[in-house]
């Protein structure tokens, strides 16, 4: 399970059977996602035996096993490093600005894309008339609202989450600092960081090496 983007742009969580269906859960989403009924859906693939793998925001994953209410042995979990998550609302209409703007709707959106290297944070909207529109973090006026919080959720500023030990077995994140310490690896493509949260999380790693 994670967070996918619907043909409106709305990020939401849904559950994923094949390798290709993971395409969807790719690349960031800059936005709060609806969970929708993906507890109930996880908890009966957990009671039928099934090895279920959630990726969410430190909350949702907290928010699983709240609602699951007891352990299991076949369920895996994965958060992020969170900034906080901005309003759904706000974003659906940044989204039909961007559409008037275009005279079109949205194909695809790339709320990190590289066209320009990793640090420039640029956001792309691809539209279904061929056209496209990217901005970097200095001129693109979402980007600047997220990254400097007046976007996201006030909750998420007193997020109880946000510590570096989860309630997940893995965390995944941006390396930010990577230069000062392997600075080889410092390519302005985007270096991943894993931390691993528990055990379980430990035997995950060591299986997928």
């Amino acid at each position: 399970f994670g967070c996918a983007l619907d043909a409106s742009m709305n990020a939401y969580h849904v559950a994923c059977e094949t390798v290709d269906e993971l395409k969807k859960l790719r690349g960031s989403k800059y936005v709060q996602s609806n969970v929708k009924d993906t507890f109930r859906q996880a908890k009966e693939y957990l009671d039928s035996g099934r090895t279920v793998l959630y990726s969410g925001t430190p909350c949702q994953i907290a928010g699983l096993h709240a609602f699951l209410g007891k352990s299991y042995a076949n369920l895996y979990t994965q958060d992020l490093i969170c900034h906080g998550v901005p309003s759904p609302g706000l974003w659906a209409k940044y989204v039909q600005y961007r559409e008037k703007t275009a005279g079109s709707r949205t194909e695809n959106v790339s709320f990190r894309d590289k066209v320009s290297g990793w640090r420039s944070f640029s956001l792309t909207f691809r539209f279904c008339n061929q056209k496209e529109y990217c901005g970097n973090v200095t001129q693109e006026p979402w980007m600047r609202f997220f990254l400097n919080g007046l976007s996201t959720r006030k909750s998420c500023d007193v997020c109880s989450f946000r510590h570096i030990h989860r309630q997940s077995d893995v965390t995944l994140a941006d390396f930010w600092g990577v230069r000062h310490i392997l600075p080889k690896w410092d390519d302005d493509k985007g270096t991943s960081l894993v931390l691993i949260q528990s055990q379980k999380g430990k035997q995950l790693w060591q299986s997928v090496q």
